[in-house]
């Protein structure tokens, strides 16, 4: 049995991650600051499913606080962190880009030391598809230039990657980052896409579309991502990995979907769309095959069925969930 660092764990893809560890009888030492940063009922709806588990600790603590992150090792010994804590969000970050830098640049940098200091061999860093932009070909390839971040989210992702490196390249900390592809699924994201069409659809309440709706995008379902991070806690050395469906999907074939799943036609409102935003994103995942034998899974339509499921189930309250 092992015993894995997991930060984010109230987050929705770092919540899966655990549980999965959890399951195949590994202990967990999950950390969240529980932020308001999206409406906190999805937080402690995913906490609790843990907290119930055999061999979960919980630790609320936020991993901008350097004193608090190296302290945790004084208590454990991790054979891996996974850092999955981050300010996510394109449109977000414009807003407010300096608490995008704390979490995800200084927040790494945090966790990278508390590994040097404690000796723990392995770190998963999560990142994103962000990073590709418009320059780049698609599908889009992990050794792409990367240098020109549209939004503060995808350079403040940026600059983790960096200091992984470096700490790789300085103190051979063994390290896997991922870059994910629009992650959904059951008890997800409220500022995404899939989370609020389908409780916009759902409860009759107008959708608002930025842009035309023929940007795409390579939905990825939530098991498939955290599957696959699991993967990457064997020895790697450094490596970036794609995550995604390969199958990017239009915007308007999303919303196709999620009527035909929940039984309602969208009223569609029109927005103009964010210069922040990518026209579409879609990952090789040539790499995540080869050395991890990975590859997705479940197909949006099935995954979109999976998601309004859970929607209906927890109704009563997802649909008071805000998403903006």
């Amino acid at each position: 049995m092992a015993t894995y660092l997991v930060t984010g764990v109230a987050g929705f893809i770092a919540a899966k991650v655990a549980t999965m560890l959890l399951e195949a009888g590994h202990a967990v030492v999950g950390v969240d600051n529980l932020n308001d940063a999206y409406d906190p009922r999805l937080k402690a709806y995913r906490l609790q499913s843990l907290q119930n588990r055999a061999g979960f600790t919980f630790r609320r603590l936020d991993i901008t606080d350097r004193a608090a992150v190296l302290a945790l090792g004084k208590g454990h010994t991790f054979d891996a962190v996974l850092n999955l804590a981050a300010r996510a969000g394109v449109r977000a970050s414009v807003a407010d880009p300096w608490v995008y830098l704390q979490t995800n640049t200084v927040g790494t940098l945090n966790l990278l030391e508390l590994c040097r200091r404690q000796g723990v061999p392995k770190f998963v860093q999560a990142s994103t598809s962000s990073l590709y932009g418009q320059h780049n070909p698609v599908p889009y390839r992990e050794d792409a230039n990367t240098d020109r971040a549209l939004s503060p989210y995808a350079a403040s992702k940026k600059g983790a990657e960096a200091l992984c490196y470096t700490y790789h390249y300085l103190h051979g900390l063994d390290v896997t980052v991922f870059r994910y592809f629009t992650v959904y699924g059951p008890a997800g994201r409220p500022d995404m896409a899939p989370f609020r069409f389908v409780q916009w659809i759902a409860e009759g309440r107008p959708l608002r579309l930025f842009g035309d709706g023929s940007q795409s995008r390579d939905f990825t379902y939530v098991d498939d991502v955290a599957r696959g991070t699991i993967l990457g806690l064997r020895p790697l050395g450094y490596e970036v990995i794609n995550l995604g469906n390969d199958r990017p999907y239009t915007i308007m074939a999303l919303i196709r979907l999620i009527e035909a799943a929940v039984g309602r036609q969208a009223q569609i409102v029109h927005q103009p769309r964010h210069p922040a935003d990518v026209e579409t994103t879609w990952a090789d995942i040539t790499k995540a095959k080869t050395l991890l034998g990975w590859q997705p899974e479940v197909a949006l339509p099935e995954g979109i069925c999976r998601t309004v499921a859970w929607y209906r189930q927890a109704r009563g309250w997802a649909a008071q969930i805000a998403t903006g």
